[in-house]
């Protein structure tokens, strides 16, 4: 049984808890938007399921009840004790159930945590950590390997920013470098506890085979010139990219950073490399 309004209230008094501002606490309290989570997440029996800032519980209860094996993570000791209790008595699929794990997902020893075996990330993250989270799990973690994430609506569109658009952006590149994104839902700020002033949208992110292109010179060209998003490349990569570079990647020295997909970064950090 998922979290309705009245039982996270009545957590929250129980356990002498309150949200917490500073970790960008916000419950969600609609069993509705939880089970559409769990459902557009399309994990069942037999999938591995790591959550971040689970925190009463109210996602992870949606999960459980698909029968996946549900991994959460909450860095709120309070928190902790109270989501042990909470999935203590949830009733779950025989191969399915909760374990739940006192941490900071950004300083988690993911490999360990994980076990190498692949997994898909769900979660309603945090505002403060959303994007360096997903940035550093694409970069470095492997075995999650697909992630369905509720963010701030305006992060939500970055992360899934196609080139031309004004949310495109640096973290843009890095996410299509690694995976296929894009936004499958929104969620109203009527839902959540305390009630935020933004909407939130729901993130698909899938793995996909990346480039030959390794990503470190290519990432490191793309916050180049993202750091001076407003000038033409041949301005912000000056000293970097010469004139020869540029036509060699068929890349017009005059464009700006927002108009090359992954493809022409790709091109352009080869040439540099020669």
């Amino acid at each position: 049984m998922v979290h309705s309004r009245p039982d996270v209230q009545r957590l929250l008094d129980e356990y002498g808890l309150a949200p917490r501002r500073d970790l960008g606490q916000n419950f969600v309290v609609d069993p509705n938007t939880v089970r559409r989570i769990a459902q557009l997440a399309s994990v069942g029996p037999g999938d591995r399921v790591v959550e971040v800032g689970a925190g009463l519980g109210s996602l992870t209860l949606a999960l459980a009840e698909t029968g996946a094996a549900v991994t959460a993570v909450e860095v709120d000791p309070g928190l902790a004790a109270a989501l042990r209790d909470v999935v203590s008595g949830a009733r779950v699929e025989d191969d399915g159930g909760v374990t739940v794990v006192e941490g900071d997902a950004m300083r988690l020893d993911w490999d360990a945590l994980l076990g190498g075996l692949p997994h898909a990330l769900v979660a309603n993250l945090p505002y403060n950590v959303a994007t360096p989270l997903v940035a550093d799990l694409l970069d470095g973690v492997p075995a999650v390997t697909r992630m369905l994430v509720m963010v701030q609506r305006e992060v939500g569109e970055r992360l899934a920013a196609a080139p031309r658009t004004a949310a495109y952006g640096a973290v843009s590149v890095k996410v299509a470098y690694w995976a296929t994104a894009r936004v499958v839902g929104n969620v109203p700020p009527t839902v959540f506890v305390p009630r935020p002033r933004v909407t939130s949208a729901l993130v698909s992110i899938v793995r996909r085979e990346p480039p030959a292109t390794p990503p470190g010179p290519l990432f490191e060209l793309v916050r180049q010139a993202f750091g001076q998003r407003r000038k033409m490349l041949r301005r912000s990569l000056a000293g970097t990219v010469t004139p020869e570079q540029f036509a060699t990647a068929g890349v017009a020295p005059t464009s700006r950073p927002e108009e090359l997909g992954v493809d022409e970064w790709c091109r352009l950090t080869d040439a540099v490399a020669g």
